[in-house]
């Protein structure tokens, strides 16, 4: 069977879990917590960063990697990557740029919020990861902090260039779909569409997930309002629109 390294709540993790499940593709997912994921990373074949996908022919990391691996074991009637050349390309360009940008500032202005909320955000990041991992992260707390701090260039004032980073990118999606088009790249669901939904999961905390996330009704005030502006925007709609009508869809 096939094994997924992931930290559970990882938007990029997401997006590698939701290609499997869309694919009808039997996997064992492997949980860990922040920091200690580097090292099964590691063991299972790939970097310092999950999801690694542990196949028969090898480990498979990074998320749009996994993404075209599962592609590529579809039915082209199934398949989430363009055939065509050009089609191809732009799709591999907006994916691209949403996993550089979209992905990464939104991971840590959540973080920036979350940090704070010690027991909130325990509850919901540790869940399904072995017993000793949950009881080391929470002895180890700020330490694990610091940690995260210094890997996600955590600094003061980032969390304003961050929600900055989040509002373009949702602009840059509102613009593709104002012309009345179904998906980001034409009439159907393609990877484009996966990766921006999933990614944007960081902002959106949407309620149809891997695993459950905290909804705004549980969240501190200055969170949830950030949460519900982001939710208002065309293309945050548009996303959670996407978890609806596709998280659970299996094609095969």
């Amino acid at each position: 069977m096939l094994r997924l390294v992931t930290i559970p709540i990882s938007h990029y993790c997401e997006k590698a879990r939701w290609a499997l499940d869309r694919a009808g593709m039997e996997y064992r997912e492997e949980r860990h917590v922040q920091a200690v994921h580097r090292v099964a990373a590691r063991r299972a074949g790939g970097g310092v960063t999950v999801p690694v996908l542990v196949t028969p022919d090898g480990a498979v990391g990074e998320s749009a990697e996994i993404m075209a691996w599962v592609d590529q074991r579809l039915a082209p009637e199934h398949r989430l990557i363009p055939a065509a050349a050009a089609d191809r390309a732009d799709s591999d360009r907006l994916c691209r740029r949403l996993d550089e940008r979209l992905g990464p500032a939104g991971r840590r202005l959540m973080y920036m919020h979350m940090m704070v909320e010690r027991d909130l955000m325990l509850r919901f990041n540790n869940q399904g990861v072995p017993g000793w991992e949950d009881r080391a992260l929470r002895a180890g707390w700020p330490v694990a902090m610091r940690l995260v701090s210094r890997v996600l260039d955590i600094r003061p004032g980032v969390e304003v260039e961050d929600e900055a980073v989040v509002w373009e990118e949702l602009n840059h999606v509102g613009q593709l779909l104002a012309d009345g088009r179904p998906h980001l790249l034409g009439e159907r669901f393609g990877a484009a569409d996966l990766t921006f939904a999933a990614l944007s999961a960081a902002v959106l905390v949407p309620p149809v997930y891997g695993v459950p996330l905290p909804q705004p009704e549980i969240l501190p005030h200055r969170t949830a309002a950030l949460v519900r502006r982001f939710r208002e925007h065309p293309a945050g709609s548009y996303a959670l629109g996407l978890f609806t009508r596709f998280r659970r869809e299996v094609v095969v």
